[in-house]
């Protein structure tokens, strides 16, 4: 049972709704490992997800409040929450939403977001989103850190401050994590790895041995179409599926792009595997922001610069994806 530390009225008013929003945010965690198993993902991932949630629901005190006092790293020790799930908690402190759930269920709220941040207009925030393929303000946040926000047409250096310094405001509160600290996107997660995740997922996909998803987002019959794949590499969590933004569909790559995320209790990111369409890896899945590892994991693993007359030069691709298949790279 919650115990409230407050004889006031108004005071114990106020812990009962924070005590209320621990159950929300339980019940969310809860829908999220439902999804999860609907979706086939690992058990050890759901229960995971269960445990996280009967934590939350069991603490005597706000998770605001605990925030608050001991930034996240307060969230990352207690017991079945790391460091995933704490920043999910964190998103739903700041926002009131879980990117992860969102994704799970096809929906996007991410333009939505950014256009709360002062600076930020509903026109540029669908730009960030389609070029950067972000959806949170941590995300955001790292992104305006590492320089990549600054390849977004129109935005410069001195809009790229003002976006660091209104993200300050809405991000510091309750948090002790150094900007850009949210994403893995380095050289952490290996290329091979990345890659192999893309192939498991277009093969089954193709099978149809996945499950699908109705996306929200440029499905105006509500069909169930996207195919979702949950699977592991040496405990790291990952999700991939076709990326449904604006632009895969003006280019009709909405099979060829696919979209990884990480998401485990070490670290979480988000990549983009497409097809190349220029130089030497023309045919080539790659990484995105990633291309010089790339080229480097084809020399040494595959004899793609060395084509045998007759023979396409990249044979470990299935042929589909050669023939007409992604060929403009997103910008």
């Amino acid at each position: 049972m919650a115990v409230l530390n407050s004889s006031d009225p108004l005071h114990a008013s106020d812990e009962i709704d924070s005590l209320h929003e621990n159950q929300q945010i339980a019940q969310t965690l809860d829908e999220i490992a439902q999804l999860l198993d609907d979706q086939k993902a690992s058990e050890f991932r759901v229960r995971a997800y269960h445990a996280a949630a009967k934590t939350i629901r069991s603490l005597p005190t706000s998770v605001r409040v605990l925030v608050e006092h001991d930034g996240i790293e307060g969230l990352i020790a207690l017991p079945s929450v790391g460091n995933s799930i704490a920043n999910l908690v964190q998103q739903y402190l700041q926002t009131g939403r879980m990117s992860l759930l969102d994704r799970l269920r096809g929906e996007s709220h991410a333009e939505t977001l950014f256009s709360t941040v002062p600076g930020i207009g509903r026109e540029l925030s669908h730009r960030i989103h389609e070029h950067l393929h972000i959806e949170t303000l941590a995300e955001l946040d790292a992104a305006a850190w590492e320089g990549r926000l600054e390849r977004v047409p129109g935005i410069g250096r001195k809009r790229v401050q003002a976006i660091k310094d209104a993200l300050a405001v809405k991000l510091t509160e309750g948090s002790t994590s150094q900007p850009g600290a949210v994403m893995d996107e380095g050289k952490a997660v290996p290329i091979k790895e990345l890659l192999d995740i893309d192939e498991e997922y277009r093969e089954k996909a193709i099978a149809g041995q996945l499950p699908k998803i109705s996306p929200s987002k440029f499905n105006p019959k509500n069909i169930a179409w996207l195919p979702i794949l949950h699977t592991e590499r040496g405990g790291r969590h990952y999700t991939a599926m076709f990326s449904n933004t604006a632009r895969a569909h003006e280019l009709n790559t909405t099979h060829d792009w696919v979209v990884i995320f990480r998401d485990d209790a070490q670290s979480h990111g988000r990549w983009t595997v497409i097809t190349s369409q220029f130089g030497k890896l023309q045919g080539c899945r790659i990484v995105r922001g990633r291309e010089d590892e790339c080229r480097e994991h084809y020399t040494t693993h595959c004899n793609f610069h060395q084509p045998v007359a007759g023979q396409s030069p990249y044979p470990e691709l299935p042929s589909m994806w050669e023939e007409g298949h992604g060929r403009i790279t997103p910008n």
